[in-house]
């Protein structure tokens, strides 16, 4: 097991240090940690809370807004559900050191962008060709 990497609390990957070292590394396992932690809570509110309202409303309009409600909710956590296995995957390829290089190119992912969006497999160029080419199909 490897020995903890000391990190600051006001720690910020900077270019001036070689890419994605210990520090870097470590501070985006936490930030996708804690992500995913808050993630995970927010679901275990939502079943709570979904298992909480079961109740019989008369109304018919108050049942089905309620109805709704539910079906947004739920909505909302398969997303994150998925969101949960691309933070997952993201730890993995920290594990296996091949977190912050973009699956296209080979080349980093910009600090900027892995720092808005550290799930991010591609870096930028690459994503826009990516959509680019999405575009052009999806309208054949």
């Amino acid at each position: 097991m490897k020995a903890e990497v000391f990190l600051p609390d006001d720690y910020r990957p900077a270019e001036s240090e070689p890419f994605m070292n210990e520090r870097q590394l470590e501070y985006f396992r936490r930030k996708l940690q804690n992500w995913r932690g808050e993630l995970l809570s927010d679901s275990r509110d939502t079943i709570s809370g979904l298992q909480d309202s079961t109740r019989n409303i008369p109304d018919v309009a108050d049942r089905a807004s309620e109805e709704t409600d539910r079906a947004l909710e739920l909505r909302t956590r398969d997303r994150q559900r998925k969101l949960v296995a691309k933070i997952d995957a993201a730890l993995r390829r920290i594990d296996e050191g091949e977190y912050g290089y973009c699956d296209m190119t080979g080349e980093p992912i910009s600090l900027k962008r892995l720092d808005a969006r550290p799930i991010a497999t591609m870096s930028l160029e690459a994503q826009e060709r990516h959509e680019r080419r999405e575009r052009v199909h999806r309208d054949d």
